[in-house]
């Protein structure tokens, strides 16, 4: 952990934000800049090997390919570190309000649609690696980590999964190199976490959650939870397909979609 006040490659420590599974995030300032606050993102100590600093590396290069309101923007890299915008409302677990939930779905599926037209696959779409303002008006894809180019994934087979297994489409868990419609199932398995509470496929180890994606069918959720219609189970059995060119045609047709399914149980 980085002392609060200390400086680091230029920029003063404020405040830890959070710490996952191989970096922490603080909050800090350019020394020379003390009024605008960035998310200085620093590898762990234990996890400065050399594939770790490109990862983190890739992380960076991706995003600064990138220009749209709802993908974090990125201003400095250095070797086991960078510096992205501050998001300050947290993740999107955090939302309360259904409207506000397919609002951020919304943003997001628009952000995938971009990063897609851009030849970018982000890999890892999950209710953590989406932030949102503290008003809740805006929400930013993150962490693009393990995102792959399109270019780079004609003719080769993965040979290390790295996305989170709730959100895995099949493909992947089949060793088939990941595509914009890859991003679509995790996407889909986001929204039915972040509307009804839980991911999709409620299984209780990971091999038995990598059969549920590559064999269960699709849950019925209309017929467990009374205020779901039976017409949001239909989009997802499109959206959660096992093959994935059955799958919609983009994400914002997917929330789209899916929006329209609770407003019709609404109206």
């Amino acid at each position: 952990m980085i002392p609060v006040g200390e400086d680091f490659e230029g920029y003063v420590v404020d405040a830890p934000l959070g710490q996952g599974g191989y970096a922490t995030v603080y909050r800090a300032h350019r020394a020379d800049d003390p009024d605008h606050p960035v998310a200085l993102k620093v590898l762990d100590d234990h996890h400065r090997r050399g594939d770790q600093t490109a990862r983190l590396r890739r992380e960076f290069e991706f995003a600064h390919q990138l220009d749209h309101p709802h993908v974090v923007t990125v201003y400095d890299y250095g070797v086991g570190w960078l510096t992205m915008e501050l998001v300050d409302g947290g993740t999107a677990s955090t939302l309360t309000k259904t409207t506000d939930r397919l609002t951020t779905l919304a943003q997001i599926a628009d952000a995938l649609d971009y990063t897609h037209r851009c030849g970018i696959v982000h890999c890892d779409v999950k209710p953590s690696n989406i932030l949102v303002s503290q008003d809740f008006s805006r929400a930013v894809l993150v962490d693009f980590d393990v995102a792959s180019a399109v270019a780079e994934t004609v003719g080769r087979h993965p040979t290390q999964l790295e996305a989170s297994l709730p959100y895995t489409a099949p493909e992947l868990l089949r060793g088939r190199p990941p595509s914009a419609r890859t991003d679509a199932y995790a996407l889909a398995c986001t929204a039915v976490e972040l509307l009804l509470g839980a991911p999709p496929f409620p299984a209780e180890t990971p091999m038995e959650l990598v059969d549920a994606h590559l064999s269960w069918p699709v849950p019925s959720f209309s017929r467990k939870i009374a205020w779901v219609p039976r017409l949001f189970d239909s989009v997802l059995g499109r959206a959660l397909a096992k093959i994935p060119e059955s799958r919609y045609d983009s994400c914002t047709e997917l929330v789209a979609r899916l929006t329209h399914a609770l407003g019709a149980r609404q109206a």
